[in-house]
């Protein structure tokens, strides 16, 4: 829930003003809905009445929708779309990684791509993660360097108080770049790709709804916090990433912590997406790796092709934008409404209907515009 995306908040604030704090709040709320219900779609209810799961993963539940037309249509769609993903989420860190080392190094004569290949070296281990386990600990360590970048720009930003002004707050905006905001926050919340094997490896499956509502209620509150502090320092001088506004030594410093983040963000996406493409290949269930040979070279693959993207794909913050208006909008919001309603018609309410309904329309409408900008983008730099 807490992704580099964070760091871009206060600069989407600049751009939509007090309807960006209203958007905080709303994202939360919808990215924690859709999660609700994509789990919702993994469990049945058997003859006595209690729910049993009856499926596992994301494909699972695709395929279920899509039985009537191809009993692996559905899958195949969510497959590629996860992978594609989180191949762009792998490269996105890469990418990050060089340009982190190569600011905070300024005075080595190395490019930036160099500076990719050294953090690509620090993640070779990543050939060896087998469990969700190992990933998980990372992911703790992650969070706790993220922590210590929100609390060092808070800090600063509160020793700034003296300045805050609530007059740079403004309640027009421009739309193109409202679109960019709405993308930006939307996209800081998303995590609906690890959600199922997330819940089935909990102790208490129970509590997921539990720990869905308090982790995106702290998370829109942290946010929400970050944000708007960073933005009453600053105001019209936001930089698109708010480390850049602070003062150089604390730039340097924030900056190696980043680092750390991207580095210990890599093995979460490297893992699942690794996971998917072995299961497809070996028809076999995803921990269950009958041939390590085959999985090494997966991982193996997998590693190298991101390095390359990475090192040659020009303009690829734009591909990102674009891949992620399709991919992300898809997972976190059009797909989770459609197979909800496909699955629960019968048994939904008319006003839960109305709810995955409006969510699904307002994915299209974000992924549409999303699509719009990206292209845009794309044109004017190559025209």
């Amino acid at each position: 829930l807490q992704g580099i995306f964070v760091l871009g908040l206060p600069y989407a604030l600049l751009h939509s003003g007090y309807s960006g704090l209203l958007l905080i709040v709303l994202a939360a709320a919808l990215c924690c809905y859709t999660g609700k219900i994509l789990i919702a779609c993994l469990y049945e209810e058997n003859e006595d009445g209690q729910l049993i799961r009856a499926r596992d993963t994301y494909e699972d539940i695709a395929n279920s929708c899509c039985k009537n037309l191809s009993p692996s249509l559905g899958g195949i769609v969510v497959n590629v779309t996860q992978v594609v993903e989180l191949i762009m989420t792998c490269i996105l860190y890469l990418v990050v990684s060089g340009n982190l080392l190569s600011h905070s190094f300024p005075y080595v004569p190395v490019t930036e791509k160099t500076w990719s290949v050294i953090a690509f070296v620090t993640l070779l281990p990543c050939i060896f993660i087998r469990t969700l386990k190992i990933v998980s600990k990372l992911s703790q360590l992650c969070s706790l360097v993220h922590f210590v970048i929100i609390f060092v720009v808070i800090t600063y930003c509160l020793t700034q108080m003296h300045q805050w002004s609530w007059a740079k707050f403004r309640l027009s905006f421009e739309f193109e770049n409202f679109l960019v905001s709405v993308g930006v926050i939307i996209f800081s919340y998303t995590s609906q790709i690890f959600l199922p094997t997330l819940e089935g490896s909990m102790k208490n499956p129970g509590e997921f709804r539990c720990m869905l509502n308090w982790t995106h209620f702290f998370a829109c509150i942290l946010k929400t916090t970050f944000a708007l502090t960073a933005f009453l320092t600053w105001g019209e001088k936001t930089k698109e990433v708010i480390t850049d506004n602070l003062p150089s030594f604390l730039e340097t410093l924030v900056n190696l912590c980043l680092l750390t983040k991207a580095l210990l963000s890599y093995p979460l996406p490297f893992f699942a997406a690794t996971e998917i493409v072995y299961s497809c290949i070996s028809n076999d269930n995803h921990s269950n790796y009958s041939s390590p040979l085959l999985a090494l070279t997966v991982r193996g693959s997998f590693l190298l092709l991101t390095l390359l993207m990475a090192m040659f794909t020009p303009h690829f913050a734009l591909l990102m934008g674009l891949s992620g208006s399709v991919t992300g909008a898809a997972m976190t919001f059009l797909l989770p409404s459609l197979f909800h309603l496909k699955l629960k018609w019968k048994k939904l309410s008319f006003l839960e209907k109305c709810a995955d309904i409006s969510v699904f329309i307002l994915g299209f409408l974000c992924s549409l515009a999303g699509i719009v900008c990206s292209i845009k983008g794309l044109l004017e730099v190559f025209g």
